[in-house]
């Protein structure tokens, strides 16, 4: 009997004898995967070019597995009706991805969290352009993601090849096998998606996540709501097996660039990507969890929102003047009656418009994780388009160009390992489990005042304040009387702990920082900080 092991893609081949003039849109095969449990999966195949035709699958499901193929066309013996059977064993790797089974919304919908019910803290860099043959593989693709391993992300935003800020077919798009689709659309370009699978499988393999974006959203008016539909069953058929995570379109509802009619567009685009939603949740055997990157709110866009797992944001790329957006748009996410995992999927990417710097990048991580989001969205200008010393990325349709920082460069902008240092410190705390809690702290965050503190944490068991100013650092207030806390400063520039020793409020619960030079309660060194109370450890 064949053997797999336990959340590992594999791949059976179909050669068909009986030749197809168009097999691509003339054939359609499915395999139906039956475990010993009685749960069964009809997984889509993929055409892979000649008379080939793929099917891969991954279960978590232990035991002796049966499959059974159904074609399109039921009179060709090479493609249906062909059975099988294998046993699936346990995984013994060391692949956190593979371990601990899919992701999956948490039972308290606020936050993701591995099969076994490990959390899942979703740290996402932005490579829209990331499979065009700028990033060179092996050499770029493989550096590149080795460094954002290294401090600490574990997803991947990258788009299916029909990219954002360019139409179709331009050569600054193409990978080393050219178009993810042939001339007008016609049928995909198998040769593509092979250049794309080793990426794929490279990312999976050093743990870092696949937020696989369909394509941008003004390509459904290109293509169409069938063809799109069609893009949506290649991807998964080739990529549902892995740990991926679906983003239907990037600016979903965003008209193209120069688009002569941009409300009617808008509107179209609404009505049909609500449509694809439904197609793909139908489609997917694995139920990969499905979501939306918005101009603005994701969940605003779909109709009926439920046809979404988690909500993305784009609050605005303009440096300290998008943070009353982006507490905003948090908090509105955050206080809706359906409750799902929110993410600032955009938020004022590394170094845009020369400025956005490493501050920037820790305001939002801190802002939008203390106000209960589920994880956060990094980016850096230079890699989402993937500039080139020798070949940026150069202007949009509209003429602007974004900026000509090349992405290797980019790759060592400290935002990027400031805000790994963020997650990590949160990792060492049940961080899902925080409540917002902004009188902790006088004076708090207002909509007359963003730049005050933000607090939230675990009533009796810590509590964590981020100062994005030095000046008027305030008092910690409500301290429980029968709880005594430990309290450090921690850096997030550079991860440096402060000690500050056991917290003794006074008589109403309220704590003050220690005085520093001067008389003045102050942080110890002019920048932002974070301020950790933590229940006192014997």
């Amino acid at each position: 009997m064949q053997a797999i092991t336990q959340n590992v893609v594999h791949e059976w081949t179909f050669s068909s004898h009986k030749p197809y003039v168009d097999p691509f849109n003339d054939v359609q095969l499915d395999v139906l995967f039956s475990g010993a449990d009685g749960i069964s999966q009809r997984v889509p195949a993929f055409w892979a070019g000649d008379n080939l035709w793929r099917v891969r699958f991954a279960t978590p499901r232990l035991g002796e597995h049966h499959y059974c193929t159904f074609c399109s066309d039921e009179n060709n013996s090479d493609l249906h009706g062909i059975t099988g059977v294998f046993e699936v064993s346990p995984y013994h790797g060391p692949n956190r991805l593979l371990q601990r089974g899919p992701v999956r919304v948490a039972n308290d919908r606020r936050h993701f969290e591995f099969m076994d019910g490990t959390s899942f803290f979703w740290l996402a860099d932005t490579w829209w352009m990331g499979f065009c043959k700028r990033l060179v593989w092996p050499r770029d693709f493989q550096t590149l993601a080795l460094d954002r391993v290294g401090k600490g992300f574990n997803v991947i935003q990258i788009v299916a090849g029909l990219y954002p800020d360019m139409m179709g077919f331009e050569a600054r798009g193409a990978n080393e096998a050219g178009f993810p689709w042939e001339a007008d659309y016609i049928r995909v370009n198998p040769a593509y998606f092979d250049f794309v699978d080793r990426r794929i499988q490279y990312l999976v393999d050093v743990g870092l996540m696949p937020c696989i974006v369909g394509c941008w959203g003004y390509y459904l008016k290109l293509l169409g709501i069938n063809k799109i539909k069609q893009h949506w069953r290649y991807l998964i058929a080739r990529y549902g097996a892995y740990p991926v995570f679906w983003c239907l379109a990037g600016e979903q509802t965003m008209p193209f660039y120069l688009s002569a009619d941009k409300k009617a567009e808008t509107e179209f685009l609404r009505q049909g990507w609500s449509e694809v939603a439904a197609y793909v949740r139908e489609i997917d055997p694995y139920h990969r969890l499905v979501t939306v990157h918005p101009g603005q709110d994701g969940r605003e866009q779909m109709s009926p929102p439920t046809l979404i797992d988690f909500e993305m944001l784009q609050t605005g790329h303009s440096d300290r003047q998008s943070l009353p957006n982006t507490v905003d748009s948090v908090g509105r996410a955050m206080g809706r009656t359906l409750t799902m995992p929110v993410i600032d999927a955009e938020v004022c990417y590394e170094g845009i418009g020369e400025a956005s710097r490493q501050e920037v990048q820790r305001l939002m991580f801190w802002v939008c994780m203390l106000n209960g989001a589920a994880g956060h969205t990094y980016g850096a200008n230079g890699i989402w388009q993937v500039n080139t010393r020798e070949q940026p990325y150069g202007p949009s349709p509209h003429g602007l160009t974004w900026g000509n920082t090349p992405w290797d460069e980019a790759m060592g902008l400290p935002g990027s390992a400031q805000v790994g240092l963020g997650k990590r410190l949160l990792e060492r705390y049940a961080w899902w489990r925080f409540e917002v809690h902004p009188e902790w702290v006088e004076p708090h965050w207002s909509s007359d005042n963003y730049f005050a503190a933000y607090a939230a944490g675990i009533p009796g068991e810590v509590r964590f304040i981020f100062w994005p100013s030095t000046f008027g650092s305030g008092i910690v207030k409500g301290i429980e009387p029968d709880v005594t806390y430990h309290a450090f400063l921690f850096n997030p520039t550079n991860g440096e702990e402060l000690d500050l020793g056991v917290v003794e409020p006074d008589a109403n619960g309220d704590w003050a920082l220690p005085i520093g030079h001067g008389g003045w309660r102050v942080m110890p060194i002019f920048q932002d900080w974070v301020l950790i109370l933590e229940t006192q450890r014997d």
